[in-house]
């Protein structure tokens, strides 16, 4: 019998094995599927600190009476985070002026362990955030809380999923987006949310930003 057969047998058990393990290993980090769910949010009353090290409230100083678009990172990732991270910036960039007044942008490091005030100053300067863009951090069973309350916690932050929240600080409800949204899908959410509130204008303006 000829060996050839057998060696390509063996090469093909060993290739889908090589798969299946490296799937296995970054299954918090594969092609998650996008999905959204819409439901309510509870705050926590626990010191945080931004990305210039000024200990914030979540809920009262930046939520308060703004919608907040709100995603989950953290400095070291290389795989989910960069793409999370670059959707909110894109999101930035076509809110304009209206971040940091009408709508919030909030980053939360899910490894409080590592993620300092400097790392995450240092982080945000490579999606060029903006004064309306925080970045938060503090003490590892603060931020454990917060993100338990917000039902973002994950016991391996390194598989945590791909999350972005938007919601309007006025009612306690949130949409979910899974996955890598599309910038234009949150905007049109902000959007819904502020005609929601009687800002018909702000909504039209916000579909007329929208960029391919």
């Amino acid at each position: 019998m000829s060996l050839k057969p057998l060696v390509f047998c063996m090469s093909l058990i060993l290739a889908t094995s090589a798969a299946a393990h490296s799937t296995g290993e970054h299954a918090g980090h594969g092609q998650p599927q996008k999905h959204s769910e819409t439901s309510e949010v509870a705050f926590v009353d626990r010191p945080l600190l931004d990305q210039d090290g000024r200990t914030v409230n979540l809920r009262n100083d930046l939520v308060a009476d703004r919608i907040v678009v709100m995603g989950f990172v953290y400095t070291s990732c290389t795989t989910v985070c960069p793409l999370v991270s670059s959707i909110m910036g894109k999101l930035q960039k076509q809110l304009g002026e209206q971040v940091g007044r009408e709508v919030s942008l909030v980053s939360i490091s899910v490894d409080p362990q590592r993620d300092t005030p400097q790392r995450l100053q240092d982080y945000s300067r490579r999606y060029q955030a903006g004064p309306g863009w925080r970045w938060l951090t503090g003490e590892p069973l603060a931020v454990d809380d917060t993100l338990k309350a917000l039902g973002a916690w994950s016991a391996d932050y390194e598989s945590h999923p791909p999350l972005i929240m938007v919601g309007d600080g006025r009612s306690d409800r949130w949409t979910r987006f899974y996955g890598f949204t599309d910038p234009s899908v949150l905007l049109a959410k902000v959007a819904e949310l502020q005609a929601a509130r009687g800002d018909a204008g702000h909504g039209g303006a916000l579909t007329a930003e929208v960029q391919p």
